[in-house]
């Protein structure tokens, strides 16, 4: 299939050449000069403009957005709104709000075009791994692009799938995100109790490892863990601040919208925040309140 990729960032232009290696003709744009030459070098099909970009595409047109989640995909639908016709389709591949997905999924429906949200895992392994696919649109939209989906994947039969309309693919990566916060945290918990442990001196890279075969805790996520430590056992040099996407936020206001418990999610997210706090009033605050009520001691900062 022929498409267009906008947004040639590190995971975009990953995305385009995995599609050139499984034979797919690759057009691509991105605003910035060094992105677009960065992906030209790999063999992309780099267009100056979008005008450009759609203008080398057969029709019906298939466009898929990697750019960053918000009033961005937005403005680049302003943007392409006026040069696409009748039966384009348009595919957003980012970490969208599946609410707005959903909105702009309308907008462009009124405009007789197809809007496919494809929530997309992989990170920066998908190049060679292959990417997992949660694919929200209509039937036959979704059906029409099977050749692209089933190269991203990890396999043509495996590792992708419509998992229902318009939003729902992006609402599905939403809580995929919220579980792997927890799963995270519980990592992260358990190696802090055993690196704490000192009388052991324990090589938490050789614990990574055992568990990595046989164990039920046995994953990618504790693969990667493993390699974590094996490149810097004591994690020298890394501050203590957890950034967090916003799709683990929206899992938890999800939940309570639903009524749903999720405390394993809620409060990895919340300790993803406390990381933030260099200088915790919170804290502080507690530590004079068991001085009130117990006189226990203070320590100065």
């Amino acid at each position: 299939m022929e498409l267009a990729m906008i947004g040639l960032g590190r995971m975009g232009a990953n995305m385009a050449e995995r599609l050139l290696r499984g034979g797919h003709r690759v057009h691509g744009f991105d605003p910035g000069a060094p992105a677009r030459e960065q992906a030209a070098s790999r063999g992309i099909l780099i267009a100056q403009s979008l005008e450009e970009t759609l203008a080398a595409l057969p029709t019906p047109r298939v466009i898929w957005l990697m750019v960053p989640a918000g009033p961005v995909v937005d403005s680049t639908l302003d943007n392409l709104l006026p040069l696409l016709a009748p039966g384009d389709t348009v595919i957003d591949g980012g970490n969208s709000n599946y609410k707005e997905t959903q909105r702009r999924g309308e907008r462009l429906a009124q405009a007789g075009l197809h809007y496919v949200d494809c929530g997309t895992s992989g990170g920066v392994w998908g190049l060679a791994e292959g990417y997992s696919l949660m694919i929200g649109g209509e039937q036959a939209a979704v059906e029409a692009l099977t050749p692209i989906f089933q190269t991203l994947a990890p396999a043509p039969d495996r590792g992708w799938g419509r998992v229902g309309p318009g939003g729902a693919g992006h609402f599905t990566k939403m809580i995929h995100n919220g579980i792997e916060y927890g799963m995270m945290q519980a990592f992260a918990e358990g190696f802090a109790i055993m690196q704490r442990k000192q009388e052991f001196g324990m090589d938490l890279q050789q614990v990574a490892d055992i568990w990595r075969d046989g164990s039920v805790v046995r994953s990618w996520l504790l693969d990667l863990t493993a390699d974590a430590l094996r490149k810097n056992p004591s994690m020298a040099g890394i501050a203590p601040y957890v950034e967090d996407s916003g799709e683990g936020r929206w899992t938890v206001a999800e939940a309570i919208d639903l009524n749903v418990s999720a405390p394993v999610i809620t409060m990895s997210l919340l300790e993803r925040l406390r990381s933030r706090e260099n200088d915790s009033f919170a804290d502080k605050l507690l530590a004079a309140m068991r001085n009130e009520f117990g006189g226990h001691k203070i320590k100065q900062s």
